[in-house]
């Protein structure tokens, strides 16, 4: 992890012990980081993936070694979990299993998301079930899991937190990803209503980046430049979202609302995604 990145968690929060996260997607991309972010900070992670084991093995074993000064002597093999969160069944058996494995879960990051392209002339049932299902649906029954556990916790006092990835394109709208922004709007909208609904005992909150990360949709030159258009002359970086979700996570007067996350760039106006612009 860079130093960057060290000294913007360790600024964020205090070192913890205790704590336990499950990040979805957290064998690659943003979601290692987010990983990586929360054991610099003192969190124990369950690493979710889908189809990246070997990624995620290593996510682990880079977790467990910022958690060097830990008690816990569970294999970096322990930490992971695979599940397709597309699947209903092998969704809501994820948690349980994180629980049964590291003995519970204060925390759910959900970040993994399903990416594809369509618009309104390609847009079909079948795209739009999809990532509903991966984007929504998913984290609604992950926070619905954590709030039955922190229930069925002996601590009275015991409070769950739900982070959910969000996307600035829904400040800023624009026709690409239909299907994705879709499922992204509803999930804020699902942040709302689970806040409502969940608490006292979860707290949800969402946290929205701009353009952090490039993709095989962009040059290093053309993500360089896109990255600049915003009114602060840059969008979030990887250490501004791993800080924001530790503050999600560590403050706990915040729940129903949004972090925007993106050097203001959800107060320009594009007409085109940036994987197409």
């Amino acid at each position: 992890m860079s130093a960057a990145l060290s000294a913007s968690t360790a600024a964020t929060a205090p070192p913890v012990t205790q704590r336990t996260a499950l990040v979805t997607g957290a064998a690659v991309r943003l979601g290692r980081e987010i990983a990586l972010g929360l054991a610099h900070a003192g969190w124990q992670v369950a690493v979710h993936y889908n189809n990246s084991a070997a990624q995620a093995l290593a996510t682990a074993q880079e977790c467990a070694a910022l958690r060097a000064s830990s008690s816990s002597s569970l294999a970096s093999e322990h930490l992971i979990f695979q599940a397709d969160l597309a699947d209903e069944s092998a969704t809501r058996a994820l948690l349980p299993k994180v629980v049964a494995r590291l003995g519970k879960v204060d925390a759910v990051i959900n970040n993994a998301a399903l990416f594809e392209h369509d618009d309104v002339r390609s847009f079909s049932y079948a795209s739009m079930a999809a990532h509903w299902a991966s984007n929504t649906g998913a984290a609604i029954v992950l926070a619905q899991a954590l709030h039955q556990h922190v229930i069925q916790r002996s601590q009275a006092d015991a409070q769950g937190v739900v982070v959910n990835l969000l996307d600035q394109k829904l400040w800023n709208p624009n026709p690409d990803f239909l299907s994705y922004t879709l499922s992204k709007a509803a999930l804020e909208a699902a942040t709302t209503l689970l806040a409502q609904a969940l608490a006292p005992q979860l707290r949800v909150v969402g946290v929205a980046p701009g353009l952090t990360l490039t993709s095989h949709l962009l040059s290093p030159e053309k993500f360089k430049q896109l990255h600049t258009l915003s009114p602060l002359g840059r969008s979030s970086s990887v250490q501004d979202v791993v800080s924001s979700v530790l503050f999600a996570l560590n403050n706990h007067s915040i729940t129903g609302t949004t972090l925007l996350v993106d050097g203001g760039q959800h107060l320009m106006k594009f007409d085109r995604d940036f994987s197409w612009m």
